[in-house]
């Protein structure tokens, strides 16, 4: 029997979540802890200027317990793992997210963050989407369970944080993935309030770079379901290595 922590970025009601939770029922204890509404695109932030209040929900899927938290992904990982709950948990699973997170999406994205947040805690854990707002919830979660089933029989070497990505229709294919470039040429569009303020939304038209043939992008395009193992100690050797030859 695994424990799993499930969380989300697209708040404790999102169909993703329930979804990914009641999948994983069938795989052991499941506990979760989640905003109290969306909050995407918060990437890593953590609330320090005020209180965390967890709400006990009943989401009636087979959880162990459920809360809702008026705080951010990273700050529901970190209130469950220090505080809420009352056994370890061996994965962190976050999502199901309604969009793509591929390529450079991961750095603003609470569903990844949330997974980041658990190798912080030196727990494997993973991040799922599906590339289509509307995607496939049933079919991602029903990959993650397999995928879980697979790795609890091989654990990995050391916890990782897998980032997955679900195309539309109905992949029969996965591929194991680079971190591939995805960019956005930003508009802002400005507006006024009624008193004459000038505001700006912010939009913008998506960029895929796809000359690397093994990135996550590449894989979605082509249909196939993206694993990509992520890592974000930031440091750059190559350069460390370099500046130290220099004597910097």
């Amino acid at each position: 029997m695994l424990n799993f922590l499930v969380t989300n970025d697209d708040g404790i009601w999102a169909p993703g979540l329930k979804a990914l939770a009641s999948a994983l029922v069938g795989l052991g204890k499941v506990w979760i802890v989640a905003p109290d509404r969306e909050r995407s695109a918060v990437g890593h932030g953590i609330t320090v200027h005020k209180p965390l209040i967890p709400q006990k929900v009943e989401l009636e899927i087979g959880e162990e317990a459920a809360w809702s938290l008026n705080g951010t992904p990273a700050d529901c990982v970190k209130l469950a793992l220090e505080v809420l709950l009352p056994e370890p948990v061996q994965w962190v699973c976050s999502g199901i997210n309604a969009g793509a997170n591929l390529g450079t999406d991961v750095l603003y994205s609470g569903t990844v963050s949330a997974a980041v947040e658990g190798t912080i805690y030196n727990l494997p854990s993973l991040a799922v989407s599906v590339v289509e707002s509307e995607g496939n919830y049933s079919l991602a979660a029903s990959f993650v369970k397999d995928l879980l089933s697979k790795l609890a029989e091989k654990p990995l070497d050391k916890p990782t944080l897998l980032n997955i990505n679900v195309p539309g229709g109905s992949p029969t294919e996965s591929a194991i993935t680079t971190l591939g470039e995805r960019r956005y040429c930003n508009v802002f569009e400005k507006r006024k309030d009624p008193r004459g303020r000038a505001y700006f939304w912010m939009g913008g038209e998506q960029v895929d770079c796809i000359d690397d043939l093994e990135s996550d992008v590449r894989a979605v395009q082509e249909g196939k379901i993206s694993i990509t193992p992520l890592t974000f100690k930031l440091t750059d050797e190559q350069m460390r290595q370099e500046l130290m030859k220099r004597g910097l």
